[in-house]
């Protein structure tokens, strides 16, 4: 007796009706919870550990800094491997977690890394630098806006740039806003050392009396009946006037630090890096999702951007 499925499905009504409609209702709910999202959520169990020893060679980095931090990183419950480069002054760590690693305990491994190698890294050699430990260098930016302003300094562009960054925090789905391309502003101290030779003044003698100068040190308090009355001691520089009026002492007499020297605020020279938008400089704010933030964000930036006058946004 041969098999027919299409004799049975018409004799056995009922269970055919019953097998469609339990059919039809896992399609649905696999419909319903199909992933739509345009940046998937994944979890990457990787993270990196930088140490700097200046003045180390390569096989010193890997005896003495590289290997305790390893032996301690094989500690973790779900360590899987470390890979490691070492060059002179310089060691590279790449932790890596088992595949079978839960989702849900990752975050929990990389803090119990962050303590093991906090405890280790005291045992490290003198002058070591780090342990530096980055969890978060998987982070992927899904937009990317330009701030610039055509005459404005680069400080008040920065502190424009600051505002939009809350703003952009309060965005739905927006877990972390970076500032990039911001110039770090200096104040520059800049000397002839003829002229220095001259007065009988060393370079040393002014980063001395500078540090005398803006050192912050405790005075102590007074404890009365009341409230502990503590003691603050004035001279900490507050701005570049302050610190054109440094005195130096020079061949018996007393000079301030702008007879001998220019004294000016500007900017890091030479630059980190310049980000341009359009040929133009600009500041630029790299946006991490936490979540569905795209669609978030670029309602932000049609109804709010508009509001900062001068500073337009690319």
């Amino acid at each position: 007796m041969s098999f027919n499925l299409s004799a049975i499905a018409v004799r056995e009504r009922a269970v055919t009706l019953f097998f469609i409609l339990l059919l039809a209702a896992a399609g649905a709910y696999a419909f319903f919870m199909l992933g739509r999202a345009e940046d998937p959520n994944f979890t990457i169990k990787t993270l990196t550990v930088t140490t700097v020893w200046p003045g180390a060679t390569a096989r010193e980095m890997q005896d003495l800094v590289a290997e305790p931090l390893e032996k301690r990183l094989q500690e973790l419950t779900w360590y899987d491997r470390v890979e490691t480069t070492t060059r002179p002054g310089y060691a590279y760590l790449t932790v890596t977690l088992k595949d079978s690693t839960p989702p849900s305990v990752v975050q929990e491994e990389f803090y119990q890394a962050r303590k093991k190698l906090g405890d280790e890294a005291r045992n490290l050699p003198s002058g070591v630098l780090g342990p530096f430990v980055n969890d978060e260098y998987s982070d992927v930016s899904f937009a990317l806006y330009a701030l610039k302003a055509k005459g404005m300094p680069m400080r008040e562009l920065a502190r424009k740039a600051e505002v939009i960054r809350q703003e952009l925090l309060h965005v739905p789905g927006v877990k972390k806003i970076n500032i990039l391309g911001e110039r770090p502003e200096q104040i520059f101290v800049e000397f002839s050392f003829a002229k220095l030779a001259t007065l009988g003044v060393s370079a040393q003698d002014i980063v001395a009396a500078l540090q005398r100068q803006n050192t912050v040190t405790p005075a102590g308090s007074i404890d009365t009946k009341g409230p502990q009355v503590f003691i603050r001691l004035d001279g900490a520089y507050d701005s570049v006037q302050a610190i054109a009026d440094t005195p130096i002492v020079a061949g018996g007499r007393t000079l301030k630090l702008s007879d001998i020297a220019e004294v000016r605020r500007g900017y890091e020279d030479p630059p980190t890096y310049i980000i341009r938008h359009q040929g133009e400089p600009c500041s630029r704010r790299s946006c991490r999702r936490a979540g569905m933030a795209s669609r978030s964000a670029s309602i932000w930036k049609r109804g709010r951007l508009r509001s900062h006058g001068r500073c337009r946004s690319g």
